[in-house]
């Protein structure tokens, strides 16, 4: 029987953020207007964003078990800025403040800028939507 291999780790799931992102990034600079596709991208760089958040905890907590506390650290500083700018992007999707996009997606660019894009690789079916959900889960409950 052969070994049973989970590529769904922290480490894989952070690199095709990653990789997703950049590509959007990307793309986005290109663009020369707020269109639909705009608001598609920003609302899902912020989901990924918040994906890459969450595989943090994941890897440090395995550290932290072999009492490996200043890796684990290390690490949590290396990674400390994907919370806050998904927080600041979010606040600028849904508060329609489109104007502060670029300088936003600008800040997020150095973070992003060892990732080499040869060929784009993700389809718009990537971020199709998006607006619409980050909408749909920040309405207010009745």
């Amino acid at each position: 029987m052969s070994r049973i291999v989970n590529t769904a780790n922290p480490g894989s799931i952070r690199n095709g953020c990653r990789r997703s992102i950049a590509e959007m990034l990307r793309r986005l600079m290109m663009k020369q207007q707020v269109d639909q596709e705009t608001k598609d991208m920003a609302a899902a760089i912020v989901y990924y964003l918040l994906e890459i958040d969450n595989t943090i905890e994941t890897t440090t907590r395995a550290w932290e078990d072999r009492n490996y506390f200043l890796k684990a650290d290390r690490f949590r500083t290396e990674w400390s800025w994907a919370k806050p700018a998904a927080d600041r992007l979010e606040r600028i999707v849904l508060g329609n403040r489109w104007s502060e996009l670029p300088r936003e997606l600008g800040t997020l660019a150095p973070h992003f800028g060892d990732i080499k894009i040869a060929k784009m690789t993700r389809s718009e079916s990537t971020w199709a939507g998006a607006h619409a959900r980050l909408l749909a889960k920040n309405a207010p409950k009745e």
